[in-house]
């Protein structure tokens, strides 16, 4: 069915009846003439309140739309007491940027009993929404019922007499710990939403479900609740499912009734066991072994496998389809499968084997792989790999071979790692090192490499930098006293620097910072002075808990202004001034000054040489004692200041 709502959506749009939205490139609209005629068409019967004009009797209205208010009070919904023959009621967001909504109790206690012959209901992200009324059992037709993110702690038993219920959302109702005990009665439900609750265990005999299409999580109780098996009855199952609490599974056939394997559909999967026992099973091995899923799985994730090995089809070559892989927290498997042979893998994540201590030729696909390893990954993550030391190129004579589209390379908390990064990585765009202490190898060639973060690494990472880079984020150097040597003079295209607690490091005064745009000093405690004239193109300024930063200095004589859009300092204990004649940055409009308690004066001038400053926040800055002289620019909008 989605793919068939996809095949007539794509119609529409190439018919120009529908176009994306200007305001949202994800999304898409009618067009005007499209609205119109949809509102001739659907004439009396739709009705959109606070939109269009009230018709005379609301008796004939079918389908209501509103948009959704911060306090919608019941008055805004008593014209709804006339629509006894109501089928739609529809909440619609007025802002993505407003997530803080809040519903009369009136609405669902006084007005829903009286809509009984609603097919669609939405009462979503009422943060308020506590409860459902025992009368919604009687609305007998509704067919869609979404309560996301809202409050409500339980539903009430009725909800189970809904037989024609075919969608009920309840994902991000973190209250909802319980589903009712009677759920195998909503016979026609089709999707069931639960993602984001509370909910620790499926109601017995949700296998009667028969036409469940879509079960976004199913909990395993051993004790109580459904088993495993219950799950192997939904023979409609598609989309993505996760199964978690695996480790409740005691028996490897009871993983085989699950019948993954033929869940053609199935796209998306996620197999969790708990990670907090201690005890590993000695059958855990063979209960993953069973539940291998069909082979047009397209996304796969194993969280907290307890066993010691995974099985053989982790990783197999006929899972042609896999794009995205997740292995999380299997901390006792001492080697990684073959998954080199998977040749639509694109998105890769391996994290917490903490049992890891080479990764070799197996992980591309051993001796017996027929092609070239990861010929489709792009997104590649090692994290929290706390025994791993060495990283194996794919052979001398193949090492061009390996990654030929991986443009994303994470490495992040690998304590032990030494050496062994890919030598040649053509695709590469952006290389993220972070906590590798002891990894002593070059940097990979990489001609495309735009991004490089550097984190808590050794220095011997720093002296042959790409001469490329776009942006470029160092951290926690210690010792580091200066930039690398020819840093800037080679990358005249760098133009974001992030430059994060090297207590030692000074900026070179003898460098001229041609194209940088963006700059973060943060725990930088050598420096006292920030020279604003070294920074001809710099639009954002960032200075934060740089303890021994006195001023911002701007030389007298360049008489040059400054295209700086927003500047932000923050907890510099000891930082006194701005340059003495003020801030000469016409396009500046943001402006954040935090926790300086020995700040005394703001910059001078700047109603006149900052005209289009239209933000100003002020914290905790208690020495200051007056506004400049001129006060503020007459564009400024937003003005806030706490603890002068």
């Amino acid at each position: 069915m989605e793919e068939v709502g996809e095949d007539y959506f794509l119609d529409l749009a190439s018919r120009s009846l529908l176009e994306q939205s200007s305001d949202n490139k994800s999304g898409f609209v009618m067009h005007d003439l499209v609205n119109d005629l949809a509102k001739f068409v659907s004439g009396k019967f739709t009705f959109r309140l606070h939109i269009d004009l009230s018709p005379k009797t609301m008796n004939e209205t079918r389908h209501l739309s509103h948009l959704r208010r911060p306090y919608d009070n019941f008055k805004k919904f008593e014209v709804l007491c006339e629509a006894t023959r109501l089928h739609t009621f529809l909440a619609l967001e007025l802002s993505p940027n407003n997530c803080y909504f809040f519903l009369s109790k009136r609405v669902p206690l006084d007005l829903l009993p009286k809509l009984r012959c609603l097919r669609v209901l939405s009462l979503s992200h009422y943060q308020n929404l506590t409860e459902l009324p025992e009368s919604i059992g009687k609305i007998k037709y509704l067919r869609y019922l979404n309560i996301y993110s809202t409050a409500i702690k339980q539903l009430p038993d009725s909800i189970c007499k809904l037989c024609n219920l075919q969608t009920l959302n309840l994902s991000f109702c973190y209250g909802i710990a319980v589903l009712p005990r009677d759920m195998w009665k909503l016979t026609n439900l089709r999707h069931l939403d639960i993602v984001g609750t509370a909910i620790k265990e499926m109601p017995m005999q949700l296998g009667r479900l028969k036409c469940l299409q879509t079960l976004s999580k199913f909990i395993i109780n051993k004790h109580r609740g459904a088993c495993i098996e219950e799950s192997g009855k939904l023979a409609n199952l598609r989309g993505k499912v996760s199964i978690s609490e695996l480790q409740s599974v005691v028996s490897p056939m009871d993983a085989l009734k699950a019948c993954l394997k033929d869940r053609k559909y199935l796209e998306e999967l996620v197999l969790e066991w708990n990670g907090l026992g201690t005890n590993i099973s000695e059958c855990q091995r063979s209960v993953l072994d069973n539940l291998r899923p069909h082979s047009n799985l397209k996304s796969l994730t194993i969280k907290n496998y307890g066993d010691k090995s995974l099985p053989d089809w982790v990783g197999h070559h006929s899972f042609s389809n896999i794009v995205s892989l997740h292995l999380n927290n299997c901390k006792h498997c001492p080697n990684l499968p073959p998954l080199g042979q998977l040749p639509s893998l694109q998105n890769l994540y391996v994290v917490g084997f903490e049992g890891v201590v080479k990764v070799d030729y197996e992980f591309y696909g051993g001796d017996s792989s027929s092609i070239k390893p990861f010929g489709a990954l792009k997104v590649l993550r090692f994290e929290y790999m706390l025994k791993w030391e060495e990283w194996s190129a794919f052979g001398v004579e193949n090492e061009g071979e390996a990654f030929p589209q991986l443009e994303v390379l994470y490495v992040d908390d690998c304590p032990k790692l030494t050496g062994g990064l890919p030598v040649h990585l053509p695709s590469l765009t952006k290389l993220e090192i972070r906590k590798c202490p002891q990894l002593v190898a070059s940097l990979p060639k990489a001609p495309a490499l735009h991004e490089l973060e550097l984190i808590h690494c050794n220095e011997v990472l720093l002296k042959e930098l790409p001469t490329k880079l776009g942006r470029l984020v160092i951290g926690g150097f210690d010792a580091l006293e200066s930039l690398p040597n020819g840093m800037v003079a080679s990358n005249n295209c760098l133009q974001r620097l992030e430059i994060w607690e090297c207590m030692k490091l000074e900026l070179p005064t003898h460098l001229h910072f041609s194209s940088l745009e963006w700059l973060e000093l943060r725990g930088c405690d050598s420096l006292k002075s920030f020279p604003l004239d070294f920074f001809p193109k710099l639009s954002h300024i960032s200075i934060w808990g740089c303890k021994n930063m006195e001023s911002l200095t701007d030389s007298e004589q360049h008489g040059r202004d400054l295209v700086t859009l927003n500047i932000a300092i923050g907890y510099c204990p000891n930082f006194v001034s701005f340059p003495k004649e003020g801030i000469r940055a016409p396009q500046l409009s943001v402006f954040f000054v935090s926790n300086c308690p020995n700040l005394r004066s703001l910059p001078e001038k700047m109603h006149t040489l900052l005209p289009s400053l239209s933000v100003f926040h002020i914290y905790d800055c208690p020495r200051v004692e007056s506004f400049p002289e001129g006060g503020f620019p007459s564009n400024l909008r937003d003005f806030f200041s706490q603890g002068l």
